[in-house]
């Protein structure tokens, strides 16, 4: 029951992790984690909107990630594609706008269609944006921007120019960032972005985050006084 709750931040971003470890507690395959991760994944939409938030960006597979075993990144990736395209009634009944950020390159035909799709079939709903970063890493976007630099004709920048040459420029910064599964770490993920970012981990497993967990989160977060650096009146 959502009690108290007078702060929402306007971005909101998720290190989804613990789907293996989930798995694994109950003796089964690391795949039954991800397909369980999943429709965590459509109850912290739905939860998102309900609470007024506006963006909701998910780290669903990092670069680093191609390294896991080949049966577990083909499985993922086959839930990616699956999702999607099952997922879309269920956005646009909830104007939810879904877009997706990471490199492109090396994901799978049918991946790169469905993206194409879900982004096109949800592109007028304005509630909440999700982002989904896939094959995502924060170093690689700072390199891709600074190689798109090079390539300009640009001769002067600062940190709004340079931010225009992210992935996604025109997303804000997130407000809160939360980790499940207990690590404490960001992980290469939105590494410009973060710079003011209130972090919060939970050792919850990514798929037993629900709307309880998520209101420990948002609670935690309106708690907190946010300085930018500066020094607020006593």
């Amino acid at each position: 029951m959502i009690e108290n709750l007078y702060k929402i931040p306007n971005h909101v971003a998720i290190i989804i992790d613990g789907n293996g470890r989930w798995a694994k507690r109950r003796g089964l395959d690391r795949v039954y984690g991800h397909k369980e991760g999943v429709k965590a994944v459509e109850k912290t939409i739905k939860f998102a909107k309900k609470v007024g938030i506006k963006y909701l960006t998910l780290f669903a597979f990092s670069t680093e990630n191609w390294q896991r075993p080949i049966d577990e990144v083909n499985a993922i990736m086959s839930l990616l594609v699956e999702y999607i395209n099952e997922k879309i009634p269920m956005l646009l009944e909830n104007d939810v706008k879904l877009i997706f950020m990471g490199r492109r390159e090396g994901l799978w035909d049918s991946i790169l269609e469905a993206m194409e799709k879900g982004e096109r079939e949800t592109s007028q709903c304005s509630s909440l944006t999700v982002v989904i970063a896939l094959n995502y890493s924060g170093k690689a976007e700072i390199l891709d921007a600074v190689n798109k630099i090079l390539k300009s004709n640009v001769e002067s920048i600062d940190e709004e120019s340079f931010r225009q040459f992210f992935y996604r420029p025109e997303i804000p910064d997130p407000d809160l960032l939360i980790r499940t599964s207990g690590e404490k770490r960001i992980s290469n993920f939105l590494l410009w972005q973060l710079a003011y970012t209130e972090l919060y981990f939970t050792d919850v497993l990514w798929p037993d985050f629900d709307e309880e967990e998520f209101l420990k989160a948002l609670y935690d977060y309106q708690s907190r006084e946010r300085r930018f650096g500066k020094v607020l009146d006593e």
